[in-house]
Parts: structure tokens; sequence; C-alpha cells
């Protein structure tokens, strides 16, 4: 039987995107962008406020093409809707992935229904742990998953590099402070040959891997950053969906000849998660 998904890219074409409603949305203390939002004392988002943020995320994916499918939520799991950490997909199916927070833990469950209701599970993550946040598949032959010791450990991640590298890909684990969630807090990608990066904070080593493979990086700034302003979502062709308030990094983007798709977030930003974080990939087209 054919497979039914598969994702080789960050910057293909989207096609199918697997989704969480925020029906039982709410900031949790389990990350430094959401500790500091509760800090301040923010007023928790009211509900129509919520559903038309995310209202307006679909409507931009469905305007582009984009194939919506959900997956069922559950009134004790709160994070959800950020769907791209408690599954991956690749170029052979999906992974699901060990979330590390107990408050997301049964998060699996849903993921594992979802895709059972299709072609099945490809891999399932058994050592360490494994977020989705941390796996940047760059292009065919190329994969990058960052570890901070937490959300992704250091096992974790190497189980899913050692995948890749058994069908030939070239794969690098990275490292870098928890403080910062997940990698695409700091990195993502935006076409075949270009990213956003927060440079001052991300490894020497990283950069000049990326540049090694041709891959030019726009600077993000440390503060932008912890606004989720370098968390895109690349539909491919060119376009991307950013949060309206990531207006230098927007700015810079389209001086790039990029599409930048601008959508208020604000509500699910200061929880921790950008729009890359509420998007798993199922489908894109082959570079």
């Amino acid at each position: 039987m054919q497979q039914r998904w598969s994702v080789e890219s960050e910057t293909g074409r989207l096609r199918e995107v697997l989704l969480c409603r925020p029906d039982h949305y709410a900031w949790q203390p389990t990350n430094s962008i959401a500790q500091k939002t509760l800090a301040e004392g923010t007023s928790a988002p009211a509900r129509a406020d919520l559903v038309s943020q995310y209202d307006g995320l679909v409507r931009a994916l469905e305007a582009a093409g984009v194939v919506c499918r959900y997956s069922q939520p559950e009134p004790h799991l709160p994070y959800q809707v950020y769907t791209r950490d408690s599954s991956q997909m690749t170029p052979w199916g999906p992974v699901v992935t060990q979330l590390f927070r107990p408050q997301r833990r049964g998060e699996y469950a849903s993921v594992i229904d979802f895709y059972g209701q299709a072609d099945g599970v490809w891999r399932y993550s058994t050592r360490g742990t494994l977020e989705g946040g941390d796996i940047h598949i760059i292009r065919p032959g190329l994969l990058l998953v960052g570890h901070s010791g937490e959300r992704t450990d250091e096992s974790g991640a190497r189980q899913f590099a050692d995948w890749f590298a058994a069908e030939g890909w070239e794969v690098r684990l990275q490292p870098f402070p928890e403080h910062f969630l997940h990698l695409d807090v700091l990195f993502s990608m935006v076409t075949p040959s270009l990213a956003l990066a927060c440079s001052e904070v991300l490894d020497d080593g990283l950069l000049d891997w990326l540049q090694a493979h041709q891959i030019r990086l726009l600077p993000v700034s440390y503060k932008d950053a912890m606004t989720m302003a370098c968390n895109v979502l690349a539909l491919g062709d060119e376009r991307v969906i950013s949060a309206a308030h990531a207006t230098a990094v927007n700015a810079a983007m389209t001086a790039e000849g990029i599409e930048v798709i601008e959508l208020p977030l604000d509500l699910f930003t200061r929880g921790g998660g950008g729009v890359h974080c509420m998007t798993m990939p199922l489908v894109r087209d082959p570079l």
C-alpha cells in the first residue's frame, strides 16, 4: 500500500497538517516563556479570543491550499494545541515521540489514535525524551536534532537520529540550554536555503555547519526569540506564516522577497509556543 503521509524537508510545499483545537488550552508554568507571562500577572486569555486567533490560523492555512486534520482534544491536556511536539512526520511515516513534562505525556494517545486510522506509526521513541520542536528535517539527506537535556535529551535525540543515519542521512545532534524550551525557539527554516537563527545564542559550530550546507541565516535577537519571533511555519513557494508581533523578523523576511502571512498569535506565543509549534506537517511536496 502506498504511504499516505510523508515529509522530507521543512520547506517543501505544505499540503496537509495535523492540528488540535484549543478547546482546553490554558497557560501552564512549564517553560520559561509561560512562567514569565504568569509572573507578570497577565490575565488568562478569554476563550473567545483564543478561538478567534486559532480560527485565523486555520483560515490562513486553508487559503494556502493546506488540508487541516485534527487530533482529539482532551480536557486534562491543555497544551495539545502544540501538535509539533507529540509526533514527527518523516519520509517513511510518523514517529510518536516521548514527551518530558508530566502535564503532556497523555498526548501520545490521541496521536496514536489519529495515525492508527490511516497507515499507522513508523517508529516509537523509546529512549529518553524526544519532542518534535527539537527536530528539523532540513532537506532530503540532512537532519538536525537539538537536545537540551529535558524536553529532548541526548539519548532520545540519538535514537531518532540513528534511524535517519541508517537510511543514509547526514545528521547533527545539537545541545542547547534548556531555558529555550525547544530548538525551534532559536532556529527555523524559511526556504530551502534561508533560515531564521538566534545567532547570539546558537553555538558557532552549528552556525558554521548550516552555512557549510549553503543555508543563509537571518539573525534574530534574543529578545525577539523569546517572543517566539523565530518560530515560523514555511508553506513552501517562498511563503511563511509568522506572528504579527514579530515586526523586525517579518520585515527582514519581506526584504528577502518572502511572502509573510502575519497573524495575531500572541495568546499562544505567551504560553510558550508559536505557529511552528502549533502545526505538524503531514505532507510536503518533494523539493
